[in-house]
């Protein structure tokens, strides 16, 4: 996987070098990601179990809260490792990996998030033909679609880190490897590699972001037309999601859309759409989202049940 680089292994700083911050950060990471598990692997279970929750829009929280899982899981560990380890050092080949399921899983969420706006335009504003509009077959296909951009768009990222040359310095100043810190490292001009990175992740964040915004906008002034209770469940769902969408969106702009340089509050801000989205995600959909609180009932019901006739 190395190019030309003398480079076989990186230091991350981390969030913290002192000690005792350390096990506060182990404390927090630990929390934040089990509930991140318990939360996304609940929905993902219910969803797959129960049959009231068959509608497309289920199909794709479905792959959300799989994404979620998988994105907190690209980081979360090796945090936890590092955090409770006095050599924090990773292989070249495992950052390398690391920026690979970070992007993939980070962009097949945004896709998601497109696509369950796409899935809530055409169930308030085409109703009478929203099952055959969104249909099973073409939900799979759209997601599938997901897949491919997502891993078009790690490879990219595969491609701008493995054209960086690396020749001294290892210390990355972050608790993750990304292609922002890694720009740091390169011992050459890296003036274009930002360009593309911006023109990359930058612009998949921002144009994704105001594409969603638009399309709440319209669907929310297509709900005068809707009955009184139409228009309650419609605006609880609505806001489900622009809440989701702000909270991933804003920080990974702010992050891929800066110049070369970093800020000190960079890493922060990581934190909080690196383990806090993906936690807060279950939250949202599941303290508002009445028919997911109605079968994780009926879930739990079936299983004390059956625990009961043992």
């Amino acid at each position: 996987m190395q190019l030309n680089n003398n480079v076989t292994e990186f230091i991350l700083l981390g969030l913290t070098q002192d000690p005792f911050r350390k096990k506060i950060v182990f404390v927090i990471f630990l929390l934040f990601y089990l509930g991140t598990l318990l939360g996304n692997l609940l929905i993902i279970t219910t969803i797959k179990t129960s049959r009231a929750l068959g509608s497309p829009m289920y199909f794709f929280l479905f792959y959300l809260s799989l994404s979620d899982t998988c994105f907190s899981t690209s980081i979360a560990p090796r945090t936890l490792v590092d955090a409770l380890s006095e050599k924090t050092t990773i292989s070249f080949n495992e950052c390398i990996i690391q920026v690979f399921t970070l992007h993939f899983f980070g962009c097949l969420e945004v896709l998601i998030l497109i696509l369950m706006a796409i899935d809530r335009y055409v169930a308030i504003c085409k109703p009478l033909h929203y099952m055959t509009i969104m249909s099973h077959r073409v939900c799979s296909v759209l997601v599938a679609v997901a897949w491919v951009g997502s891993c078009v768009h790690s490879l990219a990222q595969i491609f701008l880190a493995l054209s960086l040359p690396f020749c001294g310095p290892n210390v990355i100043d972050h608790y993750f490897c990304d292609l922002e810190p890694l720009l740091k490292l390169a011992c050459a001009d890296t003036y274009v590699t930002n360009l593309l990175l911006v023109s990359n992740s930058g612009a998949i964040c921002t144009v994704s972001f105001v594409v969603l915004m638009f399309s709440y906008v319209i669907i929310l002034h297509s709900l005068r037309n809707h009955s009184a209770e139409g228009r309650r469940k419609a605006l609880s769902t609505c806001i489900s999601h622009i809440i989701m969408v702000i909270l991933f969106f804003g920080p990974c702009i702010f992050i891929y859309t800066q110049p070369a340089t970093t800020f000190p509050m960079d890493k922060m801000i990581a934190v909080f759409y690196t383990i806090g989205t993906p936690f807060i995600n279950p939250l949202i959909y599941t303290l508002r989202n009445a028919e997911v609180k109605n079968a994780m009932r009926k879930l739990w019901s079936k299983k004390l049940v059956s625990d009961d006739r043992r």
